[in-house]
């Protein structure tokens, strides 16, 4: 017998990056309705301790404002009727402070007396960001110091630097580490930075309804929208925002940046962990990296949807700028609805993939071995810029012509030959007199043409001492909040 399905709505089952218990209880449909309760019960509040409303009601309107007593999936439907989910959810929310006022303090008059829905669907946006951002600042920032304990202890372990898919110059992985560090540092540097501000503007964002609350007491309007921020957990603003969307971009963009710096690490990875170039390896799992037809394979399915969800991250960041740019009168025929879609998803990719990278850079594979023998594949060739540096001078006024030369007839001979072409030719262009043997050789070592790579490396980390986990001793990291995204660590 086959059991019933247990949900008929989204689990994520087209979007593995995101498809976790943790991002569902923090960016799905329930807390988006638990947050605009929560909004709601916090105004109730904010009203009783001015006096706006009758003693009792915000402890009625608090035990209304449970989620579980509410029916999310119809009211999705109901929220056809007035385009947003706000308004059947207050006829609900009414109805359930009403049937709990049991003493008859009057409740219900503290239910979204003064506000509009943007108010309360704006303000519950903000808080559901900033629930969702410590689970994702918590994996962000032990990414970053497994970063920087593979930057410090690979700071000598040589490999190739790459540009334009070619090989460029002698590289070290420390290097490599520490530039994804410093993205991953920044960006995250940059989300803890946002404002998440509160929203209350009444009906056209003039405060009218809100003027006329006030009328004689002892509070303004504005004392009233800066009580909610705090109750909350929000910034207060000096105004509404309904139709500048600054708030809503610049998170959006925060989240963004936080893929694009987790997914140059996994596009990386990918390349990296190709059999043919084997330089680096995800840390298995038992059931990850399978494929339904080939039992061989070992699939690097970490990064792969890191890269998916930094594929998609753009295109949502995009989305709130066009819904920005489009915000006609003083509240928007469509362009605010666009919004919060785009932003939950970015919440969503940004979660899904902290996690999932997080396990790799707690995890990754190196294979130093590897990494120099591809460094060697060009061979002495790669350090062809540095000798035209150190022996062009000596030359004359031709020695780069002279140099450049003997490269271009290196090249014209087969790939196997060419390191020992390039010796020869570079010795018949230097008189020994001017370099030694053993000189030219000391030129010729990868090691010898590192620039300022280490010190690079170490001013990254100390920019950013709050993400380096101690570096030294390595990353001192508390529990993931993320506990469904764990994996293997470090083999």
């Amino acid at each position: 017998m086959i059991d019933p399905p247990r949900s008929d709505g989204d689990v994520g089952l087209l979007s593995p990056v995101s498809a976790s218990p943790l991002v569902a209880a923090l960016t799905g449909d329930r807390a988006v309705l638990a947050a605009i309760l929560a909004v709601e019960a916090a105004w109730a509040a904010v009203l009783e301790e001015a006096s706006l409303a009758p003693a009792g009601s915000a402890a009625v309107v608090a035990a209304a404002a449970e989620a579980y007593r509410y029916d999310a999936a119809g009211i999705a439907v109901r929220a056809q009727g007035g385009a947003n989910p706000v308004i059947p959810l207050l006829a609900d929310l009414r109805g359930q402070v009403k049937a709990l006022d049991t003493a008859g303090v009057g409740a219900a008059q503290a239910v979204h007396t003064s506000l509009t829905s943007q108010d309360v669907l704006d303000t519950a946006l903000m808080l559901l960001a900033r629930n969702a951002l410590p689970a994702l600042l918590a994996d962000l920032k032990r990414t970053a110091a497994a970063l920087a304990a593979l930057a410090e202890e690979h700071a000598d372990t040589l490999c190739v630097g790459r540009s334009l898919t070619q090989h460029s110059l002698p590289f070290t992985f420390g290097l490599k580490a520490a530039q994804w560090f410093h993205g991953v540092a920044a960006a995250a540097r940059r989300l803890e930075a946002v404002e998440l501000p509160v929203q209350m503007g009444g009906a056209a964002g003039t405060l009218a309804a809100g003027t006329v609350l006030t009328t004689g007491a002892a509070v303004t309007p504005f004392d009233l929208s800066d009580s909610l921020a705090a109750g909350l957990g929000l910034a207060a603003t000096p105004g509404p925002w309904h139709t500048n969307r600054l708030a809503i971009t610049a998170l959006g963009d925060s989240l963004a940046a936080v893929t694009d710096a987790l997914g140059k690490i996994a596009g990386d990875v990918l390349f990296l962990s190709r059999p043919e170039v084997a330089e680096l390896a995800e840390p298995r799992a038992a059931g990850r990296g399978v494929s339904s037809a080939m039992p061989q394979k070992q699939n690097p399915v970490l990064s792969v949807l890191v890269r998916s969800a930094a594929l998609q991250a753009p295109a949502q960041a995009a989305q709130l700028h066009l819904a920005a740019a489009n915000f006609n009168d003083e509240r928007p025929d469509g362009a605010w609805h666009t919004e919060w879609p785009a932003l939950r998803q970015l919440l969503r990719l940004a979660l899904g993939a902290a996690g999932h990278l997080r396990e790799l850079a707690e995890g990754l594979q190196l294979f130093p071995d590897a990494m120099r023998r591809n460094l060697d594949l060009s061979g002495p060739l790669l350090l062809s810029e540095g000798v035209s540096a150190a022996v062009a001078p000596l030359l004359g006024a031709d020695g780069k012509q002279r140099l450049q030369a003997v490269v271009d007839r290196t090249l014209q001979a087969p790939a196997a030959d060419q390191a020992a072409i390039y010796r020869r030719l570079l010795r018949a262009a230097v008189p020994a007199e001017l370099f030694s043997d053993a000189r030219l050789e000391e030129l010729l070592d990868p090691a010898s043409y590192l620039g300022q790579a280490a010190e690079i490396s170490r001013r990254i980390l100390a920019a950013f001492p709050d993400y380096a986990g101690g570096t030294a001793a390595g990353a001192d990291a508390q529990p993931s909040l993320n506990p469904d995204l764990n994996g293997a660590s470090r083999g």
